[in-house]
């Protein structure tokens, strides 16, 4: 049956307009992404069968290329138009983070950060620079690693943030593992890091570690 056959209250778009998005599954948001189904499927059924082939939501997003578009009813069209659909979400929240000062929109920053390095295969050691006033001047990926390690330099971040002008800086950087536990050698890099920029009264805020499901904040954990 055509999902234009269904009753108007279980068709995706419709239930959007009248409940909202977040009252919609996983499949039905993905169907009203999709548009179409396959012969045979709906788009309900075809982002179901795309959600247990992918094993959910977050691995099907985060798919590479050639794995999205190898699925039935997907291709390089609606890759594309996922990638943009993603980006747009991350400079939403960028936009927001402009807008609010960034000590008082933590779950903000969390977000921003973690739609940011979440989903990186490799470390990566980043920054927001930050205004006397604790607003946002630019987010910058600095440093790229391994899987396991990433090479920081205190002389390169202190250049850098006087360069833009920064009067504090938050950083954060990605766990490929998932498990989002500062090590030795963060605890360590982040001293050197706050004691290199103090000499030109920067201010070290925070630093997040990003892993699979969890963004730690060395600040909370008293940690700085």
């Amino acid at each position: 049956m055509s999902i234009r056959d269904w009753p108007e209250g279980e068709r995706p778009r419709e239930k959007l307009l009248a409940l909202g998005a977040e009252a919609l599954s996983d499949a039905e948001l993905l169907a009203i992404f999709l548009r179409v189904g396959v012969t045979g499927r709906s788009a309900v059924d075809l982002a179901r069968d795309l959600l247990s082939a992918f094993g959910g939501l977050r691995p099907l997003l985060e798919a590479d290329r050639a794995r999205f578009c190898a699925q039935r009813g997907l291709g390089q069209a609606k890759f594309v138009q996922l990638q943009a659909v993603m980006e747009l979400s991350r400079r939403h929240l960028a936009s927001r983070l402009d807008r609010d000062a960034a000590l008082t929109s933590p779950e903000l920053v969390r977000s921003y950060l973690a739609s940011r390095l979440r989903h990186l295969g490799h470390e990566e050691f980043a920054a927001l620079f930050l205004d006397s006033q604790h607003r946002v001047i630019r987010y910058e990926s600095l440093f790229r690693g391994t899987l396991d390690s990433a090479s920081v330099y205190p002389r390169e971040v202190a250049r850098r943030a006087l360069e833009l002008g920064a009067g504090a800086i938050i950083f954060a950087h990605n766990h490929p593992s998932g498990v989002a536990e500062p090590s030795d050698a963060d605890r360590r890099i982040t001293a050197r890091l706050t004691e290199a920029l103090s000499l030109f009264e920067i201010r070290v805020l925070d630093h997040f570690v990003v892993g699979d499901g969890e963004v730690v904040s060395f600040a909370e954990r008293g940690l700085l």
